[in-house]
């Protein structure tokens, strides 16, 4: 849900370092009708707004549980859309599993170079990332080699995603950047707390716009990303529903 952006059976160290495509998020309860594609109940189908995104820079989502199967989560759609979009699900992943995650070369080439991670988390003067030269400062942007890079979002409520950020030395070791004054929010069916908070849709569009120095490719998943949200709307007003 946030923009700085834990688990069922999180990832041993020994994972295999193998890339492979998101994982699939697995239906919910049984018993409930279920789009194949979305894995969403079909009252709840996320199909018709799926608007294929081309980009530069891949995305990793790491995903607090709680949010997983959550009707107001923007993760799925945003993972759906994307052409490079990873969603991990956990609190403790494993370091070898985190670090392939994080720095595996692109999807397109896997013999290329290994990517650079950018966490997109603002700064914070709580120290909750290591001193020393341990840390690495945040790149210029937009970025001078978008292909190069692998933009991580924290997805869960702000303590989830600062857990999650203390509980992994290789994400505080990461640059970190953060929207500079991002417009309003869209996201008006999810109450936030703080004003600077965006779904993780709308903090991916915005800072994927911001570090390839091109909005334009955006905006299409933006506008669907709206329909979705007024569908929301309607079905608490008692309408039909989003599906």
């Amino acid at each position: 849900m946030t923009l700085p952006t834990d688990a069922d059976a999180p990832p041993p160290d020994d994972a295999p370092l193998a890339p492979g495509p998101p994982a699939a998020d697995p239906a919910p309860r049984a018993g409930r009708p279920t789009c194949p594609r979305c894995t969403r109940p079909l009252r709840a189908c996320l199909c018709r707004w799926i608007t294929p995104t081309d980009h530069a820079v891949e995305v990793l989502v790491l995903q607090h549980p709680a949010e997983r199967h959550h009707a107001k989560g923007s993760a799925r759609l945003l993972q759906l859309s994307l052409r490079h979009c990873r969603c991990e699900v956990g609190e403790h992943f494993g370091a070898q599993a985190l670090e392939w995650w994080l720095h595996a070369p692109a999807t397109a080439d896997p013999g290329g170079p290994p990517r650079r991670a950018l966490l997109l988390y603002p700064e914070s003067p709580k120290g909750d990332a290591p001193d020393g030269p341990t840390r690495v400062p945040p790149p210029s942007v937009p970025l001078a080699e978008p292909g190069a890079w692998r933009l991580v979002l924290l997805d869960g409520t702000w303590r989830q995603a600062h857990r999650l950020l203390q509980a992994h030395p290789a994400l505080q070791r990461l640059p970190r950047w953060g929207l500079p004054t991002p417009p309003p929010s869209r996201y008006t069916v999810r109450k936030a707390r703080r004003a600077e908070q965006r779904s993780t849709l709308e903090a991916a569009c915005l800072a994927l716009g911001a570090l390839e120095g091109r909005h334009a490719p955006f905006e299409p998943l933006l506008a669907a990303f709206d329909a979705w949200v007024a569908a929301q709307m309607d079905w608490r007003r008692g309408g039909p529903g989003p599906g």
